[in-house]
């Protein structure tokens, strides 16, 4: 009895240190949500507790957005497309997005993909995808950042939905224009034939989830599609962290 006081008084006492470093770290360096900015509570994690119940989520899983599906009708044939958050300029999810995309803060992709795959196996979408794939960065682009947006976010969604992902079978060929100030019909031009399937993926048959970070005019998910078709694929269903509206 004597030696398991002594053991527990030990872990008492680590856990005890432990506790008031991890408190003078960040009194020091302070932990903030990556939406709001405030200082996080010591239970929460990347996104504070009211930003999280406060996401501006668009339910696309549970009724379909006319406005989503539009992206893709009459150009591509797509079986599901969701959306997890309503990206605004300005807004917490905007901030979210910088944060994953140009300050190294993958987790944030990861955290969603987790919460939205979550969401996607509770609404009986776990058994609708064979394979997860993700829209490709660049190489170039990949070496300048060090990881691509879409596959933090393929990471979380592949966890919750117990569905295999691969960010390489997707291969970008060409380094494209900025999309930001182009006519809808100047981005499909732009991203024409900018997508191939790995040689060595067998897709054929293959029920496809493709991921990507924001939707605007669908023209990069379009131009992914068509390679996706080529390979013969069974279904090709796409989700976006954001979709501006």
């Amino acid at each position: 009895m004597e030696k398991i006081n002594t053991t527990f008084e030990k872990n008492l006492v680590f856990y005890t240190y432990k506790n008031m470093f991890e408190a003078f770290i960040n009194l020091l360096f302070p932990r903030t949500c990556y939406a709001c900015y405030q200082p996080l509570e010591s239970a929460e994690q990347i996104i504070c507790t009211k930003c999280h119940l406060d996401l501006p989520k668009t339910n696309s899983h549970l009724e379909p957005l006319p406005e989503l599906r539009h992206k893709f009708l009459g150009k591509v044939e797509v079986k599901y497309a969701f959306s997890y958050l309503k990206f605004v300029k300005g807004g917490k999810i905007q901030r979210l997005m910088h944060e994953l995309k140009y300050r190294g803060k993958q987790e944030i992709g990861e955290t969603l993909g987790r919460w939205y795959g979550g969401d996607l196996r509770e609404s009986g979408f776990s058994g609708e995808f064979d394979m997860i794939l993700t829209v490709p960065l660049h190489k170039k682009r990949l070496r300048e950042r060090g990881y691509n947006q879409s596959d933090c976010f393929a990471k979380g969604l592949s966890e919750s939905l117990g569905v295999m992902w691969d960010g390489s079978i997707l291969i970008r060929t060409k380094k494209t224009d900025s999309q930001i100030s182009k006519t809808r019909t100047e981005r499909f031009l732009n991203m024409e034939d900018v997508f191939v399937v790995s040689d060595s993926a067998d897709l054929k048959r293959k029920r496809i989830l493709l991921v990507d970070d924001t939707i605007t005019t669908g023209a990069t998910l379009e131009a992914c599609i068509i390679a996706l078709q080529k390979a013969d694929v069974s279904e090709i269903s796409v989700v976006t962290i954001a979709m501006v509206i």
